[in-house]
This record gives C-alpha cells, sequence and structure tokens, in this order.
C-alpha cells in the first residue's frame, strides 16, 4: 500500500468497509441494525434478585411466606371483629364471630361434636370412592392415551361428566343409591372418575414419540411398549394429578354427606348441616377451618410418597421405588417358577424343522443332475468329437 493512502478497513466477510467518520474500527457484528461503522455492544441485563419470573426459593422462605400469609388473614380478621359489643365491630358477631370465640368452641366441636368420629367417616368415604374412581379410570384413561379411536369414543363421556354441575347429581344418586353409605361413595366416583381419565389420557399423550420409536426399534410388542414404556414414563404425571384430585373429592363430599341416616356418622358435612339448624356460627366457621387443614395433611402425605416413588422427577431418597422395584423382581422370579419359560433357541429349531418339512420338493440343481447323468457326450462337429474321430483314424 502506497504511503499517505488511506488505510482501508475489511469487514469479516472480506469487502471493504468506509472508515468510521467518527473513529473507532468498523461494525464487527455484521448487524444490519447497527450504525455502519460503529462498535455497538449488545446489551446485558442482569437478573433481578427479587421478582425474577419463575425463580425458585429456600424451603425455609416459602414456609416463612405461607406462615406470614396466615397472620395477615388472621389479622385482618381479628380487625373486622375487634370489640366487646355488636356496636363496636365492623362486622356483626351475627354474620362473623371473632377469633376468639371460634378457637374458644373448639372443646364442643371435639366432645359434642364428635369431631373425630365425624372427620374418620368423611375420611373413609372420599377414600373408598376415590380410590374405586381411580382403579377405573387410570386404565381406562391410558388405554385412551394409546388408542385414539377409544379416546375419540369416550370423549362425549368425559366431556359430560367434567362439566356438569355436582350438587345436580345429588337427586340422581339418591334415587340410584338410596340415602345411606353406598350414595356417598358412588357420589364421589361419579365426581372424580371423568377427571381421571382425562388426566391419565393426557400423561401418556404427553409422553414424546422418540421413546415409542426406540421401543420398536429394540424389538418391543405394543403390549410391551405399553406397560414398560409409556406407563412408566407417564405415571409421574398420573400420581401428581390423582393427589390433586384427591382435594377435590375431598370438597365434594362436603354435597354428598347433606343427608344422612340417624344410624351412620354424619361426617363433616353432616355436622355443618346440624349446626347451621342449631344457629351455632362458631362452630361451623371452626369445621370450615379444620377441612382445608386435613386436607392439607392429606396432600403433603401424599406428595411425601409421591418423591419416594419418583425421586428422579420430584427429589426425594426413593426408598418405596426401591421397594417397588424389588417386590416386581419378586414376582418375575416367582412367575419364572410357576411359569417354565420358553428356550427361544429349541424353539426356533423346532420352528425351522416344522417348516422345511411341510415345504414342498424342489427340483435337482444342476449340479446334482450332471453328477447323476455322468459325463456328457461331446455333441458332433464339436473340435472334441474331430480329434477323437481323428485319434480312431490313425492307423497302428
Amino acid at each position: 500500500m502506497a504511503e499517505g493512502a488511506p488505510e482501508k478497513h475489511l469487514n469479516p466477510t472480506g469487502a471493504g468497509d468506509p472508515p468510521n467518520p467518527i473513529g473507532g474500527p468498523p461494525n464487527p457484528t455484521g448487524d444490519p441494525r447497527a450504525p455502519r461503522g460503529e462498535n455497538v455492544p449488545l446489551p446485558v441485563t442482569k437478573p433481578r434478585r427479587v421478582g425474577r419470573l419463575r425463580a425458585e426459593i429456600p424451603q425455609w422462605q416459602s414456609i416463612l411466606l405461607g406462615i406470614m400469609c396466615i397472620a395477615v388473614v388472621l389479622g385482618i380478621w381479628w380487625f373486622l371483629t375487634w370489640g366487646e359489643s355488636a356496636q363496636d365491630r365492623i362486622v356483626s358477631p351475627i354474620k362473623l364471630p371473632s377469633v376468639a370465640e371460634t378457637f374458644g368452641s373448639f372443646k364442643s366441636l371435639w366432645f359434642d361434636g364428635q369431631l373425630t368420629r365425624n372427620t374418620y367417616a368423611s375420611l373413609r368415604r372420599v377414600v373408598f370412592g376415590f380410590g374405586l374412581a381411580s382403579l377405573i379410570g387410570v386404565p381406562i384413561g391410558i388405554l385412551c392415551g394409546c388408542f385414539t379411536p377409544l379416546h375419540a369414543f369416550l370423549a362425549p363421556v368425559t366431556v359430560f361428566g367434567r362439566n356438569i354441575p355436582m350438587a345436580a347429581l345429588i337427586p340422581l344418586t339418591f334415587t340410584l343409591f338410596g340415602i345411606e353409605e353406598r350414595q356417598k361413595i358412588m357420589f364421589i366416583f361419579i365426581a372424580a372418575v371423568a377427571f381421571i381419565v382425562t388426566d391419565a389420557a393426557q400423561a401418556i399423550r404427553n409422553v414424546q414419540e422418540r421413546y415409542i420409536d426406540t421401543a420398536y426399534t429394540l424389538g418391543a410388542s405394543r403390549r410391551q411398549t405399553i406397560l414398560k414404556v409409556l406407563v412408566p414414563l407417564a405415571m409421574p404425571n398420573i400420581f401428581n394429578s390423582l393427589r390433586l384430585l384427591f382435594g377435590l373429592a375431598f370438597g365434594y363430599i362436603m354435597l354428598a354427606e347433606v343427608i344422612t341416616t340417624s344410624d351412620e356418622s354424619p361426617g363433616l358435612g353432616g355436622i355443618i348441616n346440624v349446626f347451621q339448624r342449631r344457629g351455632l356460627r362458631e362452630e361451623i366457621y371452626l369445621v370450615l377451618l379444620i377441612i382445608p387443614a386435613v386436607a392439607l395433611a392429606i396432600d403433603r402425605l401424599l406428595f411425601f410418597l409421591q418423591k419416594q416413588f419418583f425421586p428422579h422427577r420430584y427429589g426425594g431418597t426413593g426408598l418405596l421405588a426401591l421397594l417397588t422395584r424389588g417386590i416386581l423382581h419378586l414376582w418375575e422370579r416367582l412367575k419364572g417358577l410357576v411359569i417354565p419359560p420358553v428356550d427361544i433357541s429349541r424353539l426356533a429349531i423346532g420352528t425351522a424343522a416344522a417348516a422345511v418339512m411341510s415345504a414342498p420338493s424342489k427340483p435337482e440343481t444342476l449340479h446334482e443332475s450332471e453328477s447323476l447323468r455322468g459325463p456328457e457326450t461331446p455333441p458332433h462337429g464339436s473340435a472334441e468329437s474331430q480329434t477323437d474321430q481323428s485319434m480312431d483314424q490313425d492307423p497302428k
């Protein structure tokens, strides 16, 4: 380059780029939105520690925030009902009793209302009804997720079951099952089975297609693909859905216990109706506080079991997963003792022998026909035949 000539900058593509009129190197990023000849760095945004979207928080912080929420709710309740008389309170005690009055009625609720026995009665009805719905709904949901025609066939029933008002089913269950214990169990069954079928089918359909392709590539049958691939991969979502739906079923039991007979425990819903007829508002509010507390305890228990069954998904030690795997392994060994395994090699040899015996006779090959006929005589006029004739005509 000649001296005194302006220096020519090259961009990354090798083409010439005019010098930057304001100084500095040309744009090395090649961003067409940036001014030509300027080096504009991309903005770097630092993540915020507070208010960051979908940020994970420690367990102690989560518990602390929950306790703070409860404290705020109780503080608002205390403020609205503070005062000795009804004129001093913002909300009348007829509508909302104070915190002290509500929790002060726990003794009468425990002894007179038989809280323990009624709580057990409600839990028993929910467990039986929801357990029956799970035993029927989960297999049907798995089949619906595996086979699209079956899913389309049952779609009207599941849509009807998920959208019908549950309160409208109470007279129907009275007509079909009476007013005894069976009516309450079947009410929970009808209320939950449609949701279970839909969630189980969706969990199966959410399994990625590559797992199915891999199973078929390894030679798995359709039954093995369902039992060994689809069901294990979908089971964490199915169990999580059952845990959430159990809380929904526990709320529905209040509707099922509207009418009870005299020879059975009324349950939590039944004692709410009894307290309402007697005008005991403090006991009603206390029962309404006990119901979500019991539901929360059951939910935490189920979540603990969920972590033990599926530690790869939700964390945990996986003790129940190891126990389940050991039981299944023991079952396979016991099944092998009762039903001896089939020798695949002997079965293949026997199948091949049967195929050979049943095959039709084939024509002889060229080699076999030549060995049976012996050496062929060379045709007349060939070189070999002329040589033989000349040797015969040659005088001795």
